[in-house]
């Protein structure tokens, strides 16, 4: 009976041992495991936290450090992955204050995660859906030197609440979509300037601040604090044409009819659904303007004008630099027309320089058309540099495979033509159910613009220089055009050739400015150019990189208009040799096949 007891009292004693032991086993776990660590350490990617680890991948590269070039913009693809056969919560963020000029935060987008809250978020063990988030960092840097940012990383078991170190910082949520002026407001790249109470000026050296608006590209110019609205202006010269042929006043002249032309030959007509978008009473401060002083607004007895569409005024033409030179931001490389008469015969013009200087009205120069969007337009994708710019909400169409070409705008790329000649632009439907088109640059040869003499007559026909090769070696030879291509263009159509001298543009193609009947001086030919004052018969391209081409419109009785690499138009020999911008009509039965119909990706065309 004894030794029984005994043995009982010993199983006893050895499982109360077992236990105790097991607990502090498993306290020593939890204790060592409770541990979190920052990576705070350049280079340091992997560090064990107990038997917990996390890893950091930046661009796809192992790393912690974000480096941004000065005076620019740049976006990280964040990878945060959980390495551990376990559960574990993770936060994330970045050490040390910013310097004034930088700033840094995370793009939301569906693809994407958002960066946890202070406490941290969980993730799924190693090899397992959910083990890791990918997130978008965007670093603006606006100083004049190189910046560096260190991210860090804390990792705990999932269930205890993480904290922040002493130097870490959530990355706060850039506005990345929304109404433009939020989205422009949000970006400390577009510096903007609070000093008019009237107009918040963009003024950054390296603004975001382009748009893509009716197959044409825009930047911001400045934020209305009144209504929110926001003022654009396009990117480049448009067309080229006189202000008007006695008079500096905007009201009445060739400039605001060509700007707010309802019909196909002006540009209003040709913006997508200009009411949905546009302050269709917007108003232009036209008043005169000697000494470089800010202009007299209306209750000061300005010159005010309300239109759809305007032009800048020398004043929001140099706002943010002063003097006489136009601000970086919008500069272009380009001559272009201001709204600001000198003289009861001059305007303003913007030189390649950015300098200014005031010219008779009655010159040929380049248009650079301003709009002001209403303020509940939304900005929908894009990131607002040159190569995506911001998208505007109903205006970003996608899935347009099958849609006819001759219901899309003014401005937009099409994939057409070949090798180094395949880039076309949509000019008008000017045609009933064609789609004008013409080259985005001038003709090449083995990487040479082709030049070439208009011919003996100042008249176009399928017979002189450039019109035979036109109609002849382009459509034929497959150097320039797929025999596919050939079968798109309409057989023959309409080209005007009226004489506009110092007039207005609409003499290209009517008897007068009332259009009251069309110009008897035409050809009927496959293949033309473009006339003076039209559509996308302006430069696309800074003068360096531009070449000098050939218009259909008479001078005078020896000289033909070009577009002059600078953006200017003149009278040139019709015996000289300039270059060349085909410009056809398109059957009404060609559809899109792809793309989007912007520079990164042109539409794909076929016939239905």
């Amino acid at each position: 009976m004894k030794k029984i007891l005994l043995e009982t009292s010993f199983s006893k004693i050895y499982m109360i041992v077992m236990i105790i032991i097991t607990l502090l086993i498993l306290g020593g776990y939890f204790s060592y495991a409770m541990f979190t660590v920052s990576k705070e350490k350049s280079n340091a990617v992997s560090i064990v936290t107990g038997n917990l680890t996390y890893k950091l991948l930046v661009d796809g590269e192992e790393g912690n450090t974000l480096t941004v070039p000065a005076n620019s913009r740049q976006d990280f693809i964040v990878t945060l992955s959980n390495p551990n056969n376990r559960i574990a919560r993770f936060n994330f963020y970045y050490l040390g204050d910013l310097p004034d000029g930088v700033d840094i935060g995370y793009i939301e987008k569906d693809e994407y995660n958002v960066p946890p809250t202070e406490t941290g978020i969980n993730l799924e063990k190693v090899d397992t859906t959910g083990s890791s988030n990918t997130y978008i960092v965007r670093v603006a840097n606006t100083t004049e030197s190189e910046i560096s940012i260190e991210l860090g990383v804390s990792v705990g078991l999932d269930y205890n609440d993480l904290e922040l170190p002493s130097d870490g910082h959530l990355l706060r949520k850039i506005i990345s979509t929304g109404t433009v002026k939020e989205v422009i407001e949000d970006d400390i790249m577009n510096r903007l300037n609070y000093e008019d109470s009237e107009q918040t000026f963009v003024t950054g050296s390296n603004p975001y601040n382009y748009v893509w608006y009716s197959g044409k590209l825009w930047r911001v110019v400045s934020i209305d604090p009144s209504d929110n609205s926001v003022k654009l202006v396009t990117q480049w010269n448009i067309s080229t044409a006189s202000y008007d042929d006695d008079s500096s006043a905007f009201e009445g002249s060739y400039m605001e009819m060509w700007l707010n032309d309802t019909t196909v030959d002006g540009f209003l007509g040709n913006l997508r659904e200009p009411e949905k978008f546009i302050k269709m009473d917007s108003k232009w401060n036209a008043s005169m303007m000697s000494d470089g002083s800010k202009l007299p607004s209306e209750e000061e007895g300005g010159t005010v004008v309300e239109d759809a569409v305007g032009l800048l005024n020398i004043y929001e033409a140099t706002a943010g630099q002063g003097g006489n030179a136009a601000a970086r931001c919008l500069s272009n490389g380009l001559v272009w027309w201001t709204l600001t008469p000198v003289t009861s015969s001059e305007v303003y013009r913007i030189l390649v320089n950015r300098n200014i200087n005031n010219v008779n009205v009655s010159v040929r120069v380049g248009i650079r058309p301003s709009i002001n969007l209403k303020p509940e337009i939304k900005i929908v994708d894009g990131d607002g540099s040159e190569n995506n710019p911001y998208r505007l909400e109903s205006d970003s169409d996608s899935n347009l495979s099958g849609t006819l070409l001759n219901t899309r705008y003014s401005g937009e790329y099409i994939s057409f033509g070949t090798g180094e000649n395949n880039l076309y632009r949509i000019v008008s439907h000017e045609t009933d159910g064609l789609t004008k088109i013409t080259s985005a640059e001038s003709l090449k040869e083995n990487g040479i613009f082709k030049r070439m003499s208009f011919g003996d007559t100042i008249y176009y026909s399928s017979t002189n220089t450039i019109g035979s090769f036109l109609n002849g070696e382009y459509l034929t030879s497959n150097t320039y055009l797929t025999n596919e291509q050939v079968n798109m263009i309409e057989y023959n159509t309409t080209w005007y050739l009226g004489t506009v001298g110092n007039g207005s543009y609409r003499l290209a193609k009517y008897t007068d400015i009332n259009m009251t009947s069309l110009t008897s001086n035409i050809t009927v030919v496959k293949v033309g150019m473009l006339r003076i004052g039209e559509l996308l018969a302006g430069q696309f391209n800074n003068h360096v990189n531009s070449s000098t081409y050939w218009t259909l419109t008479p001078a005078n009785s020896s000289n033909m208009f070009n577009i002059n690499n600078d953006g200017n138009s003149y009278g040139y020999s019709n015996s000289g040799g300039l270059y060349i911008h085909p410009s056809l009509n398109l059957k009404q039965n060609v559809i899109i096949t792809g793309g989007d119909g912007t520079l990164q990706n042109p539409f794909e065309v076929a016939l239905q």
